[in-house]
């Protein structure tokens, strides 16, 4: 069954994919005979491997299979990238360095909807909960592997490595390396969890996970958030009003975090009580 991906695309993308683009058009695009951002070729292609013509199609989705490799890595390193197209690709791309994720599999083409309004992005999370074994023999091993990677390797197998490789590389010292394990598709709950109350040092991460609206609907994760000091103060305080008393009460008193919200617990405490 193929999985559907949906994908908010730019002006220069919508160009070629709305009703009325010539079959030319589409092909000097695929073949990349016009000039496109790394982003806007990627998620062109995708769009074009479901196009109504079988001779569009067939040549978008050889020119995803042959991608070059640094196309692919400037995609992975943007901020905004969409796991699905990062997942979606690792299936698509002979260039993509890594094995595509092991629990699903992509048949042929994926299918793409193309939407204009970023809330509407799916998210989508993979594997069960558990603590991961560093005393593992698996964990070890690739833990050295870790030590002889070069920055791009640790980039895509933060994007899309199992949780042994994301309890790794969340730690490392390049915000880069480490931002990109938000990114993963495979990503679960219970990891955001553990990762909004431990000690990063990496705002952006922060950052990723307060963006998420799917993650910020969890209680744990928006207790975590406000817990940790790494999370922008007006984040912090805008999910300071959709915790309980209990929780109020035990910020209101408390002197691990800042002053404001510390002060802001107690006039929510007091509000309830008039």
């Amino acid at each position: 069954m193929a999985e559907k991906v949906t994908v908010i695309i730019s002006p220069v993308v919508a160009a070629y994919v709305r009703p009325g683009t010539t079959a030319e058009q589409k092909r000097a695009a695929c073949t990349g005979t016009v000039s496109l951002s790394a982003a806007d070729r990627l998620i062109l292609l995708l769009c074009l491997v479901k196009d109504s013509e079988p001779a569009i199609r067939e040549i978008a989705l050889s020119s995803l299979k042959e991608i070059p490799k640094d196309i692919i890595t400037e995609y992975l390193a943007r901020d905004d990238s969409n796991p699905l197209v990062i997942k979606a690709l690792s299936h698509f791309c002979s260039n993509f360095p890594l094995p595509p994720p092991p629990q699903d599999t992509v048949e042929s083409v994926i299918e793409t909807d193309l939407i204009d309004d970023p809330d509407e992005l799916d998210s989508q999370q993979e594997e069960d909960d558990g603590a991961v074994d560093e005393e593992g023999e698996a964990f070890k091993s690739k833990y050295k592997m870790v030590q002889t990677m070069g920055i791009a390797e640790k980039i895509k197998m933060a994007l899309s490595g199992d949780k042994e490789w994301r309890s790794i590389l969340i730690k490392d010292a390049n915000k880069l390396i480490s931002g990109s394990v938000i990114k993963n598709p495979r990503i679960t709950e219970a990891e955001v969890i553990t990762i909004a109350k431990g000690g990063i040092q990496n705002d952006e991460i922060m950052r990723l996970i307060c963006a998420n609206k799917e993650w910020v609907k969890i209680y744990k994760i928006r207790k975590a958030l406000i817990e940790n000091s790494r999370t922008p103060v007006q984040n912090a305080l805008k999910y300071l009003a959709t915790m309980g008393d209990k929780d109020l009460a035990s910020y209101a008193k408390s002197k691990n975090i800042p002053t404001v919200i510390a002060t802001m617990a107690k006039r929510l405490l007091l509000n309830k009580k008039r």
